[in-house]
């Protein structure tokens, strides 16, 4: 028994889901009743019967518009010149006109399944996740007034009941029906960019919102407790678009869009000389006036402004969120790390890295220092780096369609040398959420367990489960054996607060972001878990299976990291801070985990010690898997195949991954950070 309870001592802690509700005295919906100024919305939300939802448990948070507030959106929708229905459907031009599908959208909209107080929807701003499914965005205006979408003003702030926070708007909460291309023909400030999106054709490659599947659930979603988790039968599809003003092109000299057609065929005439995938396909750059044609100048110009997710701006990289459980927010950085993500844009096969290098402050794309996860100190990330690049700004600014996001930026982004022989050119780190972008696109990402909870008839929020066709990027050779689950933010020694993981007799496979063309050590993140399972991990440029390569030995998640094998040591307890450790490890092909994010946001200790992913109590740790020679015009599929035949229940999970080129390992002159 000892031995068993010591095996099961190093893995994460089990979510803790008690006391996600409350309830005595007065409710959200009875607030509304009381209020003869919110008869209108109390209407809105009778005629979908959501007012029985807002008298019972839960946690919620409700944006309550005034009486005239829905007399200006009913004329508004009635009177609406543009409507591709007449009227929008209303039959009439009062409440008794709306449609039920009107009513659900209204009231959906105007309802979270988290709380947001006014404080934590001020500052920078915040995104709200909303029961429609699609997000709101608030902001401060001038004034010193909490907007949310740009339109509408809270008038009456932070009205707490027992089941929530209710805030009174002035008008309702708007919500864009236009995809992003007709957005764009709207915004007068971007006619150049547009001008552009459209004659690409790109506008077209950013109109999709869904898969237009609907998903069969897994004979088996309950957790490992026997509770029954949420999973997706619908798949939402969204895109981010960073894009110039035509205020910003005029300062850079670019006055029309037959300027910005020479300015892209300036940038990448001779684009094949760093981007790799041209020069493996034998791919020329066209600079003539098909600008369909994926490799004319100005597509590929457009194209490495378009994402695959769709992302407000406080999403780009993961930090803190509103509406979370108190001790759950920003407390995964530590040690003067910065949040920073990377994300697969439309032009082939190419990355653009965002970065806050102060949290809470300026986003960067492609801010490029030099020897960036280089140091000349140990313990810290040195005084060797000289910014060579400040990168590109992005706006602190949302502009929302039906199926993603405009955000402006300072200046033209390109995708120049300086992107794969620069800012590219150090430790990359992978989150899964980043490059699997259904996680994002149907908001799971930025969930927490008391919103899961909600969806799920407030039965378990601590995990999602999916489909095994939900990702476009996963295949599993098993079918249903091999479970695919996500792990919700929070109380996990995770990135990100978060993981992909599953159970099963699994064999499965994950397409990994593209990287420009080298040779890289390859890592995976992991807890040494006693219910964690032995695989053998496999990679090829196909997710088919017969074309595989195996990667190292096969790794048994149960060997503890004390174990000989693995030979961890609390580093802060050793005179030369673990360096000497540090060797003998990777001769064994581990490494600790990151000195960058820490454990459990309640755990006791010091973030320079006991308190990081380097040096926690109960340990993470990195396998170096090999070599692997990558070239960018080439797929990169990564394989889990579980190697334990009489075992269904042991876990495979996929936090982050690593490719760190070799310029960057063997470097001669610093040596790679902890961070």
């Amino acid at each position: 028994m000892l031995v068993a309870s010591l095996a099961f001592g190093s893995c994460n802690k089990e979510p803790d889901e008690s006391n996600l509700y409350t309830f005595t005295g007065e409710t959200v919906e009875s607030f509304i009743q009381k209020d003869s100024d919110l008869t209108s919305f109390n209407y809105i939300l009778s005629r979908v019967r959501l007012d029985r939802m807002m008298a019972s448990y839960g946690q919620y948070t409700c944006y309550a518009p005034t009486n005239e507030g829905v007399r200006l959106y009913l004329d508004s929708l009635w009177n609406d010149p543009e409507a591709v229905v007449p009227h929008n459907s209303m039959t009439e031009n009062s409440l008794e006109g709306l449609s039920d599908s009107l009513c659900n959208d209204i009231a959906r909209y105007h309802l979270t399944n988290g709380l947001y107080s006014i404080i934590e929807m001020g500052g920078s701003g915040a995104t709200i996740s909303t029961m429609l499914g699609r997000p709101i965005s608030s902001k401060v205006d001038s004034l010193g007034q909490t907007v949310l979408n740009e339109v509408s003003v809270i008038i009456s702030e932070d009205n707490e009941v027992t089941n929530g926070l209710v805030h009174k708007v002035n008008r309702v909460v708007p919500r864009s029906s236009r995809l992003l291309g007709d957005t764009f023909e709207r915004l007068e400030e971007f006619s150049i960019f547009s001008e552009a999106l459209q004659r690409t054709g790109l506008a077209d490659s950013v109109a999709q919102s869904s898969k237009n599947i609907v998903y069969t659930k897994p004979a088996d979603c309950t957790d490992t407790n026997g509770s029954e988790l949420y999973c997706p039968t619908e798949c939402k599809v969204g895109y981010t678009i960073f894009a110039e003003s035509d205020e910003v092109f005029r300062a850079n000299g670019i006055n029309s869009f037959d300027d910005l057609v020479q300015y892209a065929n300036n940038v990448y005439a001779n684009a094949p000389q760093w981007y790799d995938y041209m020069r493996e396909l034998g791919l020329t750059v066209s600079t003539g006036n098909d600008y369909t044609n994926r490799f004319n100048a100005l597509n590929m110009f457009v194209a490495y402004h378009i994402l695959y997710a769709s992302m407000a701006q406080d999403q780009l990289v993961f930090e803190d969120k509103a509406g979370v459980p108190a001790g759950t927010d920003k407390w995964n950085y530590v040690n003067g790390a910065d949040p920073y993500d990377y994300y697969e844009t439309m032009l082939p096969n190419t990355l653009m890295k965002i970065w806050e290098p102060q949290p809470g402050k300026t986003l960067y794309i492609n801010r490029y220092r030099t020897f960036n996860t280089l140091t000349d100190e140990v313990g810290t990330q040195g005084n060797n780096h000289q910014v060579i690049e400040h990168g590109v700004v992005i706006e602190r600014r949302d502009i929302s369609a039906y199926n993603g996001y405009i955000h402006p930026i300072s200046k033209p982004l390109v995708y120049n040398a300086q992107v794969p022989n620069g800012v590219l050119n150090e430790r990359l780190r992978f989150e899964a959420t980043t490059f699997l972008p259904e996680f994002i696109n149907n908001g799971f990402r930025y969930l927490y367990m008391n919103e899961v909870s909600a969806m799920n008839g407030g039965g378990s929020g601590a995990r999602l489960a999916f489909p095994t066709d939900f990702f476009d990027g996963v295949v599993c050779y098993n079918g249903e054996q091999s479970k695919l689950r996500y792990n919700i933010k929070g109380d996990y020694r995770a990135y990100q607060a978060d993981a992909f993981q599953g159970w099963g007799q699994y064999d499965l496979a994950v397409k990994l972001p593209p990287v420009p063309s080298g040779i890289y050590e390859f890592r995976l993140f992991y807890s040494p878990m006693g219910h964690g399972g032995m695989m053998q991990f496999y990679y090829g440029t196909s997710k088919d299976v017969q074309k595989m390569i195996a990667l190292s030995i096969p790794l048994d998640v149960r060997i503890q990291e004390t174990d000989p094998r693995i030979g961890w040591t609390s580093f802060y307890e050793e005179d030369d801070l673990g360096i000497a450790t540090d060797e003998a490890m990777r001769n064994r092909g581990y490494m600790r985990g990151p000195y960058s994010f820490c454990g459990h946001p309640g755990d006791d200790g010091d973030t320079k010690t006991t308190k990081n992913c380097r040096g926690d109590g109960v340990v993470t740790l990195r396998r170096i898997l090999g070599r692997v020679n990558i070239k960018q015009s080439e797929d990169f599929w990564f394989r889990y195949k579980n190697v334990i035949n009489d075992d269904s229940d042991l876990k495979w999970q996929l936090d982050f991954v690593e490719f760190v080129p070799i310029s960057v390992l063997d470097n001669d002159q610093y040596s790679e950070d902890w961070y």
